[in-house]
């Protein structure tokens, strides 16, 4: 009998000490959360409800649950692993530390069972407030990055296109769209994958153009259509609410119509003649000028633009631009991208676009 007891009151010990750690665990992966959404979003609503949790988790934290922590006899304390020593990015952070709040509060749901009912019941509910916020965090995190982007690397098919890209996200470019219209599928799944390996890596966005699958297949941040691709709710559908979506526009009229479909940002050219879109006349300046005038949106200039005339585009109004070979045939990318950064850096003096309504509400349960 005395042994059963000591066996029981053992479980008992574990059981605590689980949730023990796991409480420290969810709760300070949580204050990670809270620092950003504070200081790097000021967002009072994504903070606070980050705080809200803790105070939950804190309630739940008993002195009999902290009295059964044995750090000394802790053999996890000495478990680590190369991943956990470093961050790569914002990004990288954050999502680590979503996964950790995740996974506790799952053990917590499980052991919590054992030691009080309700616990399983109040741990569930919270994990599934968890997923909410990273869906939300993520969504403000990613519109917060495009509306900071002022260059927009699209690419074209390239012998070194990993370098050429790696040397632009190196020199600060954090916008990147896989442009390739010639290569096999199965060639643009893996080159696809790699880009967005490569962005995540260094904390950019990436775009896939045109295609909504290839985007799914790869988990990019969004895609960008042109004007004769799926329409954009289509790819909404698809895609998700989390994802970003670009639209090609050449005159007011399309740039009306992306903007009441419901398009995250758009292309605005071709603003002189370019081989990428061989055969279309430019759109020029006027449509530059229209732009900066009356889009309700994020927007791209695009279409020849390189450091040579870049001035002119600014003058006429642009605050963001996308290029193709200004960097992806430069002898110096990583230099190119530093100058045409540095050219965009001192022409921002604009007000912040708001991001969309439907991407701020948290209590909810380019060139083609």
């Amino acid at each position: 009998m005395e042994e059963q007891y000591s066996q029981i009151r053992g479980q008992q010990s574990a059981i605590q000490r689980i949730l023990d750690a796991n409480l420290d665990r969810a709760r300070e992966g949580l204050r990670i959360i809270e620092e950003w959404c504070r200081f790097g979003l000021n967002h009072s609503q994504l903070a606070e409800q980050c705080k809200e949790m803790r105070q939950e988790l804190a309630r739940w934290h008993s002195t009999e649950l902290r009295m059964a922590r044995d750090t000394p006899g802790d053999p996890g304390t000495a478990l680590t692993h190369p991943q956990e020593e470093t961050r790569s990015s914002i990004e990288h952070l954050l999502q680590a530390n979503l996964c950790r709040i995740e996974e506790a509060l799952r053990v917590l749901e499980e052991y919590g069972k054992l030691y009080n009912p309700e616990m399983g019941i109040v741990f569930k509910q919270m994990r599934y407030r968890a997923y909410t916020l990273e869906s939300h965090l993520l969504v403000y995190r990613r519109h917060q990055k495009l509306r900071e982007s002022l260059l927009y690397l699209v690419t074209c098919p390239h012998e070194n296109i990993f370098a050429v890209v790696e040397a632009a996200l190196s020199a600060g470019l954090t916008l990147v769209q896989y442009r390739d219209k010639e290569t096999e599928d199965l060639s643009r799944l893996s080159i696809a994958y790699k880009l967005s390996q490569l962005c995540y890596d260094y904390g950019a966005l990436f775009i896939v153009n045109d295609r909504v699958d290839l985007a799914l297949a790869v988990n990019a941040d969004g895609v960008h259509l042109g004007q004769q691709d799926m329409p954009i709710a289509l790819a909404r559908e698809i895609l998700g609410s989390q994802k970003i979506i670009g639209r090609s526009t050449t005159n007011p009229q399309e740039m009306q119509q992306a903007i009441a479909e419901g398009a995250d940002y758009i292309g605005v050219g071709p603003v002189y003649e370019t081989p990428t879109k061989a055969g279309k006349a430019a759109a020029g300046l006027e449509y530059v000028r229209y732009a900066a005038k009356n889009s309700s949106l994020p927007w791209f200039a695009i279409g020849g633009i390189d450091t040579a005339n870049i001035k002119d585009v600014l003058t006429a109004g642009a605050q963001r631009v996308s290029v193709v070979r200004a960097i992806m045939q430069a002898e110096q990318p990583a230099l190119i991208t530093g100058q045409l950064l540095s050219l965009l850096t001192r022409k921002r003096t604009f007000p912040q676009l708001q991001p969309k309504t439907n991407v701020l509400t948290i209590n909810e349960s380019t060139e083609k």
